[in-house]
């Protein structure tokens, strides 16, 4: 069992920036491809960005592609999701993902419960 807790949301102004971070129990930590999804209002969730377990592979949601970086630290069982030039339009709550697989597009294994993050004036 892997327990996935996100942190470092909130309200940031648009073209700001902000790092959300997702620190996973256990010590089997870099058996598994980590991820970002989020949901908007009314919307339902998407994938954002993934990294492979050793971190050498990432991708992207076109809608983030060149504002969004994924990152993970092993030593430490975190991810991270640096977010910059931020738009309205990415305000959701941004949950953190583990898979057994390469990429958490093919399947997610473990949620995290979930940050909010607001972009607005």
């Amino acid at each position: 069992q892997v327990q996935l807790v996100e942190s470092g949301g909130g309200l940031v102004q648009p073209g700001g920036s902000l790092r959300l971070s997702c620190a996973a129990s256990g010590r089997t930590f870099n058996r598994y491809a980590m991820g970002w999804f989020r949901r908007a209002p009314g919307k339902e969730r998407e994938f954002v960005a993934t990294i492979t377990q050793s971190g050498g592979s990432t991708d992207y949601a076109d809608s983030v592609k060149g504002r969004f970086t994924i990152s993970r630290d092993n030593a430490k069982n975190t991810v991270y999701l640096q977010m910059n030039s931020l738009k309205a339009e990415d305000t959701a709550v941004y949950y953190c993902a583990a898979t057994v697989t390469r990429t958490v597009v093919v399947g997610v294994n473990y949620w995290g419960q979930g940050t909010q993050v607001t972009v607005s004036s």
